[in-house]
Order: C-alpha cells, then structure tokens, then sequence
C-alpha cells in the first residue's frame, strides 16, 4: 500500500507535538518535511533521528514555509497538517488556498487526536490570543494551589529553537538550567517567574516523555500555554484567558476560538485598561458560543520598582517579543506603566534600531512606541543591547516578565515592570480551585 505523503506546516512547537502522537510510529504515512513560520531562524534545521523513531532514520528536514508549493509539486504531497497558532481565519484559510491550488489535502488537527493522557490532575491555562495574560494567571494557580498543600508542577507549551535532540524533555528549578540549556529571552520570560516563585517546569519536544517526567514529581500538573494554542494534554479544568484590548478576536483567530468553546472557566483580563464596551462585548462573544463556561473579570495593575527614576523622563520601553509581534499588539505592560507613572517622553525607537530589529519592525509595521525583547539567538541579543545602548533617551522600562541585566549589558538607568492577576467580584480563582480539588479528591 502507498503511504500518504505528508507535510506539517508549524512553528515549532504544534508541529512537533501532532508529528509524535500521531505520525511518528504511523506507517500509513510518511511525513517529507515540516516547514516553518514566525519564528525568525527555525527552518533549514532538521527534525533529528532520535526524535522521529524507526521510520526516519535521518530525521526530517525543515524548510521555509514560503517554499511550500514548491515542495508539494516536487515531492507528490498528498496531505498538508496546519499546525501552528494565532492566525486569524483568513491566514488559515490563505494557507488552505496555497495547499489546494498545489494539489494537496488540507487538514487540521483537534484534540481527539494529538491530546496526551496525564495520570494526575491536570489544569490547563491557554488563551484567545497570545499576550492575553496566561502567564499571570498560571502563576496565580501556581501560588493558590501550593498554599492548599499540593505540589505543583508546571510543564510549558514548547519553544524549542536550539538543538532538538537537546531539547527533547527540559526541566528548570534554577537559574543555572537556564543557562545550561542556552535559554532564549521567549523562555526565560516564561520559565523565570515561576523558577522564583520556586516551582519546576518542564518543557521541550517530547511531551509525552515530559509529562510522565512531571508525574513523578506532583500531586497536580499545570500545563501554562503557548501562543493561543489548545492544550497538549486531556484537561481536568480547562481555563482560558481573554483579553478586551483585542476584544472580537476571540472569534476570529485560530484555535482561540476554539480554545473559548472548550472552556470551563474564561477569564476576561485587563479590564483596567480596557473600556466598558470592550469588556462587554467579550462577555458577549463567551456566552454565545459557550453558554456554560464560568466568566472571571479581572485586572492587570502595572507596578515598577522604583517610580522617581522615570519620571518626567524621555524613556525606551521593551516589551515582551511574542506578545507585541506575532501577537498583534502595538504596546504592551511596559508603555502602560510608562504612562502610569508620568513619564515625560515615551521615545520612538525606529532611528536607533540595530541589526536583526529593523528587520522585526519591517515585518510587524504596526510597532512604533516599543522595542520587542527578541533574543531567539546571540545575535538578537546583541542587536537589542546594541538598540537600547544607542537610544538617546535617560531611561530604560523593562515590561518584559525578566531582568535583561542578566543577560547583557545596560548601560542606563531602567526599571523592571511587574503585574499580577487582580480578579473583580465574587467569583475567582481560589474558589475556582477549590472546587477544583473537592471533586478531585
């Protein structure tokens, strides 16, 4: 019999996870290559052989996703897997145009065939869109759950874009893990707070090894998502959280929507910042596609460390990458918090930019007021400490979750923004994890 010939289109992260629940060990298929998007230097790598199992036993090769119908004609694709997240709709469906214009199938993947069962209880936190504030609530949950008594684990949705083979299960209870495994700043604004707040997380490729990795070492697992990504794991409580600055797109980004369809409890954020309007209009959208979902309102309060060194001062604010790229915003905790605390001037960073950033701001033209903390490699590194150390401003406001001093120079004054999940009114997350663990005991 033929074997279907097969390419996943991904980012990595979803791309490698539906490969090994589903394709690996499958010999009615036969997966070319994977080709890979918003992430800057990901392709021109390989899928390595000990990842893939007996059927590859060179690995898979990863090319650009703008050679895609290219290598459908040249290799007779029959099949091509979507698998990646926070597109809207007309993405996808501009992909599925390309894919069938080439002679292929179209195909996208749900839960039923690439969740992994979990031996222990498992929370999942995920988003309508990336930047919502998962990480906050995740490590609200975090905080909640250890004051009841139960250990936590958190695993993280994948960000693997160093060596792969190196990569296959990750675990970080230090700063000295995030060294040892070459940390990007995506990472390590994700894997910090919860390593200070003394939790261990796991991340990697494999989440089937990672997760039974992770059950050793808890009473409850915490899966914190990636992007707007649906969890890798069957779920116990199925959290999602919503963000009204963006407020429509919880119905119009892929898999957000879905995310807000499979949902126990959604949590409508920043609802400091956002208007009325846009709060209600979320509300709306959540109870018109799912009826029976528990709704949270909440608040992110920006504070920083100390206020008198930026005010009345001309200052360079850095954002969290992911959340003001690919994520669509134009600002992000960092400019609120400018704003927050009299700040004389928000510099306009475009003149100053070094290296791989002007690129970033050529590709994401809605980014005026804030740099992205890039640093998926040295080289990005360096172009950021390089833009910050060029800007003429007096000041520097980090909104990025970590302390960039950690990782290279500044030369400025700066101040560190942080933020937390404020709920508002009766209902909230300790009542929601109470009741979580009564039904579980």
């Amino acid at each position: 019999m033929n074997k279907t010939k097969v390419i996943i289109l991904g980012a990595a992260g979803r791309d490698f996870q539906n490969f090994n629940v589903y394709f690996k060990d499958n010999s009615k298929y036969d997966v070319v290559c994977f080709t890979a998007a918003q992430i800057p230097d990901i392709d021109k790598r390989r899928y390595p052989s000990k990842l893939t199992g007996d059927l590859y036993p060179e690995g898979i090769p990863i090319y650009p996703e703008a050679d895609l119908e290219k290598l459908i004609k040249k290799n007779k694709i029959d099949r091509v897997i979507m698998a990646y997240s926070d597109l809207p709709y007309d993405h996808v469906m501009q992909l599925g145009s390309r894919v069938l214009a080439a002679g292929a199938d179209y195909w996208i993947m749900g839960p039923k065939t690439t969740m992994i069962k979990c031996n222990k209880p498992l929370i999942s936190v995920c988003a309508s869109r990336t930047g919502s504030g998962k990480s906050q609530v995740t490590r609200k949950i975090a905080l909640q759950l250890k004051e009841m008594g139960y250990r936590v684990v958190v695993i993280r949705h994948p960000m693997p874009y160093g060596n792969l083979q190196e990569q296959e299960c990750q675990r970080f209870s230090t700063y000295k893990d995030l060294d040892k495994y070459n940390t990007t700043i995506e990472e390590r604004e994700e894997y910090e707070p919860h390593i200070d707040n003394g939790f261990v997380v796991f991340a990697g490729v494999n989440y089937e090894k990672i997760i039974r990795e992770a059950e050793m070492e808890a009473d409850i697992i915490l899966w914190d998502g990636g992007n707007n990504d649906f969890s890798f794991y069957v779920s116990d409580l199925y959290i999602v959280v919503l963000d009204p600055l963006r407020s429509g797109n919880e119905l119009t980004y892929y898999p957000g929507e879905a995310n807000v369809r499979m949902a126990d409890v959604c949590i409508i954020n920043k609802i400091d910042t956002a208007c009325g309007e846009e709060v209600r209009r979320v509300r709306k959208n959540i109870s018109m596609i799912n009826p029976g979902a528990e709704i949270i309102e909440a608040a992110s309060p920006v504070t920083i460390n100390n206020p008198d060194l930026i005010k009345e001062k001309r200052v360079l604010v850095i954002e969290d990458g992911p959340t003001v790229t690919h994520g669509g915003m134009g600002y992000g905790a960092g400019y609120i918090a400018a704003q927050k605390y009299g700040v004389k001037e928000i510099v306009d960073p475009r003149p100053f930019l070094v290296g791989s950033l002007k690129e970033t701001f050529e590709k994401y033209p809605h980014l005026e007021h804030v740099v992205p903390a890039m640093g998926y490699n040295k080289s990005q590194v360096r172009d950021l400490q390089d833009t910050i150390t060029a800007t003429n401003c007096d000041a520097v406001v980090m909104g990025t979750p970590i302390d960039l001093t950690r990782i290279m120079k500044i030369h400025k004054p700066y101040v560190r923004v942080h933020y937390d999940l404020e709920e508002i009114g009766n209902l909230n997350l300790k009542k929601i994890l109470e009741d979580f663990v009564n039904k579980e005991k």
